[in-house]
């Protein structure tokens, strides 16, 4: 029963003959080229924070037994 209903589908949808496109908004190579200079923006903006972690020298952190969720990746070193 399921197949006779894939087939009457797919019969239906190869009778339809020509079908008519999507409205685009502009040509494609205007989409496109919006869109490449969109992700570039984006990927100069992710680029000018990449010195942030370079600004100072790492400061190893203290052990503070206060802390509400101590490190507890140090294995105990950091006692």
């Amino acid at each position: 029963m399921l197949s006779q209903q894939i087939a009457t589908i797919i019969a239906a949808a190869g009778e339809s003959g020509h079908e008519e496109l999507a409205p685009l908004i502009a040509p494609p190579f205007v989409i496109g080229g919006s869109m490449f200079g969109i992700l570039l923006v984006l990927m100069f903006i992710t680029l000018s924070y990449s010195n942030l972690g370079r600004r100072h020298e790492a400061v190893d952190e203290h052990s503070d037994p206060h802390r509400q969720h101590p490190n507890k990746h140090d294995h105990g070193q950091g006692h």
